[in-house]
């Protein structure tokens, strides 16, 4: 009886996700439906994606149980810093000026921005090299992290590989029909989902243990007051954890592409308000839950979580299992359309006029090859050598850290700083991947490890979370620097009109011309009255 409630959750999400995509089939019946929606997605939609994608089985399963056992309670924080720097102030700082600029430019994908933003398709191509090489570890993580929570729940009775295809038949599908109008409607009913889902799961695991004081007083006993004081045992550690995964999202095009598609500059004060309630409540949740993982550790950090969904109301873990379900392929299907618009509109359009109708395959097949690729890379960390083997939080370190890396200043500067340079786009993009791919050799050789014990090292130069906030911070000091001295980009005021020549109206923000007798808004030119 148990396992058939299970099912009957699963089946009956499925089928709504699929038929969505089915619904949605006429609404991406060209290339620029199937990447940006016609730009008129609304802000419940396009906040509820934003989160969605922020927040999957990476963060439920691989962050909540590894950062919950070094930090306890204190990992309530990193929650915070997702929903204040990485919701409210990235729409806030990033929003507007995104919106504005990349319609003004008509770009579609961030690679396509750093290319027409500083005439040069070797960026683009560069970036969309980037963007599409290191998507797949991320993608990989999750996968890893809801096929482990499945594994617990269904007690091993269908093998990891089995759940690994069934997410990716079924994101595939939805992804490939309805494009991103698919992707952001079912992101909006997963969220809602997500927000249902983990507060039961907090309310039902505290009561395992009695309520949340008896809860905290068996933590202090299990593992020491230390994981229940407020900056927790090792409070630096948890501010790098709460920047990589706070800041490092301004640099991710997955999620500054919801930027892209929002109906109107209008509208982001409302997305960034729904956006950090929902991420107040998810990722807060998420962290919160995972403070009290050692009360459940059975020595993997990985299956923390399971093992205390495990112990729930079958009702409520059949609830939680569509929860991380719907939170990982809400993430998976913003990761493979992020990548599959990367490679047809920035590496292939960049050799050769394509037709539209060629376009649409490429996105489709790319979507395939995207989830091909990363469902073979969480194989082989499953069932390869050990010694390839990364946990969760790692594989998302490894991600966040070299692509934010590579484009979070450029990013930054290029929409707030006309004196940004091509030659610093370049100097940002070298370093970022080479302090990852750096941190990735060491990591897997032990060469790091073996100086620290020796007080060689005081840096831990093979961990990715260090590693991915050192890359951020590398990016926004370099840009400025090597923009002071390199050759200054030409027709740069050209493009930063499209702010000056904004005024506010009722309707939301219009274009308008000198003598203010006609306004522009979504490419149609009208009298005013």
């Amino acid at each position: 009886m148990d396992l058939a409630i299970k099912i009957i959750f699963i089946v009956i999400f499925f089928l709504v996700t699929l038929y969505i995509g089915y619904y949605c089939r006429r609404k991406a019946k060209t290339s620029q439906d199937f990447v940006l929606g016609g730009r008129n997605v609304g802000p419940w939609l396009s906040a509820f994606a934003y989160g969605t994608s922020y927040f999957s089985a990476v963060v439920f399963i691989g962050y909540a149980g590894s950062f919950g056992l070094a930090f306890g309670i204190s990992a309530f924080w990193i929650g915070i810093g997702n929903a204040l720097i990485g919701s409210f102030l990235a729409w806030a700082v990033l929003g507007r000026k995104t919106r504005i600029m990349t319609q003004h430019l008509n770009s579609s994908t961030m690679p396509d921005f750093f290319g027409k933003r500083f005439n040069s398709k070797p960026l683009k191509i560069a970036a969309s090299v980037i963007v599409f090489v290191f998507l797949v570890p991320y993608t990989a993580a999750l996968y890893n992290g809801l096929s482990y929570l499945f594994q617990v729940c269904f007690s091993d009775a269908v093998p990891y590989w089995v759940w690994v295809l069934i997410i990716s038949v079924a994101t595939g599908a939805y992804v490939i029909v309805g494009g991103l109008m698919s992707t952001a409607i079912n992101s909006a009913i997963q969220g809602v989902i997500m927000l249902v889902g983990i507060s039961l799961v907090i309310v039902f695991a505290l009561n395992l243990n009695g309520g949340f004081m008896a809860s905290m007083e068996a933590l202090a006993l299990e593992g020491g007051w230390a994981l229940t004081s407020m900056f927790g045992p090792d409070p630096i550690h948890l501010l790098y954890v709460v920047l990589l995964t706070s800041l490092g999202c301004w640099g991710l095009p997955q999620m500054v592409g919801k930027f892209y598609s929002i109906k109107n500059e209008g509208q982001i004060r409302k997305g960034s308000i729904i956006s950090t309630v929902f991420a107040i409540i998810v990722a807060g949740g998420c962290y919160f839950l995972g403070g009290f993982g050692t009360l459940f550790f059975t020595g993997n950090a990985k299956t923390v979580i399971p093992e205390i969904v495990s112990r729930l109301n079958v009702v409520v873990i059949a609830i939680v299992l569509v929860l991380v379900l719907a939170a990982s392929m809400s993430t998976l299907s913003g990761l493979v359309h992020t990548s599959a618009a990367t490679v047809t509109f920035d590496l292939i359009g960049t050799k050769k006029e394509v037709s539209e109708i060629t376009k649409m395959k490429l996105l489709k097949i790319f979507v395939v090859v995207f989830i091909l690729v990363s469902a073979g890379l969480a194989a082989f960390m499953e069932y390869g050598p050990k010694e390839f083997t990364k946990d969760i939080a790692s594989l998302m370190g490894i991600s966040w850290g070299a692509i934010s890396g590579a484009f979070i200043g450029p990013f930054f500067y290029g929409l707030y700083w006309k004196k940004t340079t091509k030659a610093s786009i370049w100097a940002s993009f070298i370093l970022g991947v080479l302090i990852a791919v750096v941190s990735l050799i060491l990591s897997l050789t032990g060469v790091n490890s073996k100086l620290m014990s020796n007080n060689i090292l005081w840096f831990d130069f093979a961990d990715s979370i260090y590693m991915g906030v050192l890359g951020m911070a590398v990016s926004f000091i370099i840009v400025p620097i090597v923009s002071s001295f390199t050759k200054k980009p030409e027709n740069v005021d050209q493009i930063f009109m499209c702010y000056e020549r904004r005024v506010i109206v009722p309707e939301g923000e219009v274009l308008v011309d000198t003598k203010d007798k006609v306004y522009v808004t979504c490419g149609k030119v009208d009298e005013l009255q």
